[in-house]
């Protein structure tokens, strides 16, 4: 069945997705628009519903209520199911894993879905030469996916998925089998990619470093929603939920629940703001970024008294986590700093809350 057209507008537009599977709802009135050109990145915690998402973007899962579109086409609707099918979407899914033809040639693999497409001969081979330099994999051309190394085979894999020219790329968690060093060294290659070929990219991973370092976009889900969408430098700075505050972001940033007494915010017993910032609420929470916290006594600043927990070098600091009760604080050293676990330590808030949500995760704007 063909596509209908909407009328272009974004290379994707998703309005008010569903996606139940029995009684269970996955995904929840999701609204996104997808900038073509722009590399977006789904995120969020396992179960928050991003793979599902990414699911239906592929047309490997219809959705029950809403619709998606490609470049101005409907492909599906939870009205009458999915429209368009895996194959007529002009989209490529790159796999958590590989799924290379164990029988075929790198080169055989990549050349797979030209065939399908009933590509002709010449052009076919012109194709493959062309993502074989592409990828950097020249070499491997005659090889069998069992001879090479799985970094090589990621990069057959994303060679295979690109050779198509597809418009629309989808990546469900592709370098989560990799070791760190490759995956920092992938991160790169698929950025390279993604500028090389000019396709849209919709890339999912829980992995929120990996999240901010690749993307143009950012949607953080939460329990089948989406949180936040927008640039990732703007989630860090301007988050909109309690939530989101506290998953994004290295070191990650702290969340102090705060009661109002008289004209003070009170944490225990220490008076760490003023009431002004609830805004009427008798109980709100406080946001304070790991670098606003400091290690040890900082006069004329409240001071809240912890257990060490654990600690870190980051780039000639060290990020140091104690404990109070069942909360864990993160705040920054100068230089190298150890402690036995249980330790008490002193934690300092230097500079004032850098936001302030209700106690329901929304933010209060002042």
């Amino acid at each position: 069945m063909n596509a209908i057209a909407t009328g272009a507008a974004n290379a994707i537009q998703i309005r008010n997705l569903v996606k139940r599977f029995g009684t269970f709802t996955a995904v929840k009135d999701v609204d996104l628009s997808v900038p073509a050109g722009s590399f977006l990145v789904l995120v969020g915690p396992s179960g928050c519903g991003k793979s599902t998402l990414l699911r239906m973007l592929a047309g490997l899962e219809s959705p029950s209520e809403g619709e998606i579109a490609f470049v101005g086409q409907t492909v599906s609707s939870g009205a009458g199911g999915v429209i368009a099918d895996a194959g007529r979407r002009n989209a490529g899914l790159v796999f958590q894993s590989y799924a290379l033809w164990p029988h075929m040639t790198v080169a055989g693999n990549i050349a797979w879905p030209l065939k399908v497409a009933k590509w002709p001969r010449e052009k076919r081979a012109k194709r493959v030469a062309e993502v074989l330099a592409l990828l950097g994999i020249d070499v491997l051309a005659e090889r069998y996916p069992a001879e090479i190394s799985g970094g090589q085979q990621q990069r057959v894999a994303i060679a295979r998925t690109i050779a198509p020219e597809p418009s629309i790329l989808l990546f469900d968690e592709p370098l989560s089998n990799l070791d760190a060093k490759l995956r920092i060294e992938m991160r790169s290659e698929l950025m390279r990619i993604h500028r090389a070929t000019g396709a849209t990219s919709v890339y999912v991973t829980h992995d929120q470093v990996e999240a901010m370092t690749m993307a143009t976009h950012v949607a953080v889900l939460n329990n089948g929603r989406v949180e936040q969408f927008g640039r990732p430098i703007d989630l860090l700075r301007n988050p909109e939920t309690s939530f989101v505050a506290t998953f994004l972001g290295t070191p990650p940033a702290n969340l102090l629940p705060v009661r109002r007494v008289g004209e003070n915010l009170v944490f225990g017993e220490t008076v760490l703001a003023p009431s002004s910032l609830a805004a009427g609420r008798d109980a709100v929470q406080l946001l304070y970024r790991a670098e606003d916290v400091g290690v040890g006594v900082v006069p004329g600043v409240p001071t809240l008294v912890a257990r060490f927990a654990e600690a870190a070098p980051i780039a000639g600091r060290t990020m140091v986590t104690a404990t109070i009760d069942d909360l864990r604080v993160t705040g920054m050293a100068d230089g190298y700093f150890s402690a036995i676990p249980g330790e008490p330590v002193a934690l300092s808030f230097i500079r004032t809350p850098d936001a302030v949500f209700a106690t329901t995760g929304e933010r209060i704007h002042q």
